[in-house]
Formats: C-alpha cells, sequence, structure tokens
C-alpha cells in the first residue's frame, strides 16, 4: 500500500509498505481522508520519538472485521490504544494508559497510508450527512472539548485563546457555543484574519494587559505561548494547556505560585460530542482547510503545511 514513512525527521513516501493485518478485536480501515496537524509536524522535527506511518486525524471505511456490522462503515476513531487490564484503563479509559500505544504517534502506524488498523471500540460511524472533509475534523473538535470536560466556564467569566491556527480555532468556537465571552489572541493582524471572519473577537496578544482573562487557553504550539499565557492570566485564573511541540520553553513560573494559577494539561476528548456539532453544523470547519493534495503529494502537502500562517492540509489516498 501507499504511506508515508517517518524516520530520524525525514518523510519518505512508499508505494509498497506492508497492509496492516487486523486482530480479532481489529478492524482494517481504508483512509479516506485525512489531516495533517500541528503534532505531526512537531514529529519530524523529533517530538515523541516517532518511527513509522504518521497521522491521526482521519475518515474511512471498514474493510474487514470479525464483527459484520462493521463492514462498509464510514467512521472515525479514538487515537489512544490502551492496555485494558490496568487501573487506570479500567478507571478512566486508555489515555494515561501506561503500556498504551497512539495512532500515529506512539508505537503504532498512522493514518498517512491507504489501510490502518484500530479496535473497535475505538470507532465512531459518521452520519451520511457530512463530508469526509468536515468529519476530518472531529479529532481535533474532541480535544477542543476537552477543556469544557476540565473546566468550569461560566458565562460572567472572560476568556482568551492565545493561537488562531487549526486547533486554536476550533477551541475558540467551542469555548463560545454558550455565549461565553471567548477572544482569540495571535501575533500579528494577518494571523487573525480567518478569526475575524468567521465573527470571532480577537486582538493582538502583545495588546493585551497583564493579569486580564480569567481563562487562558494556550494553543500556540511555539516555545514562547506559555510565557504569554501566563502573563495575561488573572490571579487565581486558569491556565490550559494545549501545545505539543519538540522544543523546550523557558518562562518564569514564580506567578503560578504568588498568584495561585491553576494549571491544566489538556489532550484528547469525547468524539461522540464533537460528531454532533459536526452533524449539527454547530462549528465552522471548512474554512480551516488551506490545502488539499493526494497521499502520493505527500512530501508536498508536509512542506506546503510547515508555511507560516496555514492551516489545515488534507490528504486523499
Amino acid at each position: 500500500m501507499q504511506a508515508l514513512y517517518l524516520e530520524d525527521g525525514s518523510i519518505t513516501y512508499l508505494s509498497d509498505y506492508p497492509i496492516p493485518s487486523p486482530t480479532s478485536d481489529q478492524a482494517l480501515i481504508r483512509i479516506t481522508c485525512a489531516g495533517i496537524c500541528s503534532t505531526d509536524l512537531e514529529l519530524v522535527r523529533g517530538y515523541a520519538g516517532f518511527k513509522g506511518v504518521p497521522g491521526h486525524e482521519f475518515v474511512g471505511m471498514v474493510q474487514e472485521s470479525v464483527d459484520e456490522k462493521w463492514i462498509g462503515r464510514r467512521v472515525v476513531g479514538s487515537i489512544n490504544l490502551g492496555c485494558g487490564h490496568c487501573l487506570q484503563c479500567q478507571a478512566e479509559g486508555p489515555e494515561h494508559c501506561s503500556n498504551r500505544t497512539v495512532l500515529g504517534i506512539i508505537d503504532h502506524d498512522g493514518a498517512f497510508a491507504d489501510f490502518i488498523v484500530l479496535p473497535l471500540k475505538n470507532l465512531y460511524n459518521v452520519p451520511d450527512t457530512l463530508s469526509d472533509r468536515e468529519a476530518v475534523f472531529t479529532e481535533p473538535i474532541a480535544a477542543a472539548l476537552r477543556i469544557r470536560e476540565q473546566i468550569i466556564l461560566p458565562p460572567s467569566k472572560k476568556a482568551a485563546v492565545i493561537g488562531p491556527g487549526k486547533l486554536g480555532m476550533l477551541i475558540g468556537q467551542v469555548l463560545g457555543l454558550d455565549g461565553n465571552e471567548v477572544i482569540m489572541l495571535g501575533r500579528s493582524k494577518n494571523s487573525l484574519n480567518l478569526a475575524d471572519s468567521l465573527g470571532l473577537e480577537t486582538d493582538l496578544v502583545s495588546a493585551v494587559d497583564s493579569d486580564h482573562f480569567d481563562i487562558v487557553v494556550e494553543a500556540t504550539g511555539n516555545e514562547m505561548g506559555l510565557q504569554q499565557a501566563l502573563r495575561i492570566v488573572r490571579p487565581r485564573g486558569t491556565l490550559v494547556l494545549k501545545s505539543t511541540f519538540s522544543g523546550k520553553t523557558t518562562a518564569e513560573l514564580t506567578k503560578i505560585v504568588v498568584s495561585e494559577i491553576n494549571v491544566v494539561g489538556s489532550r484528547c476528548g469525547p468524539f461522540e460530542p464533537a460528531i454532533r456539532l459536526l452533524a449539527n453544523k454547530a462549528l465552522e470547519v471548512k474554512p480551516l482547510i488551506d490545502g488539499e493534495y493526494s497521499l502520493r503529494e505527500g512530501l508536498s502537502a508536509f512542506e506546503y503545511a510547515r508555511t507560516p500562517g496555514v492551516r489545515k492540509v488534507l490528504l486523499y489516498p
């Protein structure tokens, strides 16, 4: 099969990569659409030390399964595969299993290929009303929804999202669903053009006063994000960290102690409500698509995805 293969910071297009074989609890899924996200770009830079086929945002058709009712279904899938036996898996699920693998990120080949395998319990049906170009956003929307599971966001509280990129734009829309006051913050006016066009409130992060927001979500994907977020969060406010990147950040952490800042790490989230939001057209996702390539053009797709200001790039096997 076709696949994009990552090793030692280099992506290679292969036309003869082995098709994976599903175990008894897994399905073989033919990929119809996959999305390049910031984590994929960071994997190339060395994040997580990954070797294999990257890609974790996908839509596909089930080709093989012991449970025949799944065959022919269009699906998306959650990306964490736990052992299923440890206390963490039993109590909370696979997201923090110490023995987990993660689709396209940790020891499990991902979606930049013709086929993948995933456990049946990880799969979710895609409604016929959703196109592949919409459904491929399920995983990052789920990640945005995770914030709503972790913190209370009363209507009276002011929230900011730093980083109007791939994930940040979804987070801003999700946090504003219940009428909350949410502002998107960027480093330049050009970076905020899309947010402006979607009717979101915007401003330059450099223009915001210190100690200004009750809740700040850091989604910049770069080393400076934490420093910026700490500056603008109010005493006893909440700082939500969403960025994953290969570098190291330096920031003065004294404010966390002195101002009693609540720091929340936030990663993967719930798929079912993400699919419902998409099906109900509650979020704008198509304007985030900046490029579409065949898998054979995957190297060019990655090069374009690295261009500053480019958001979602899609791949089609």
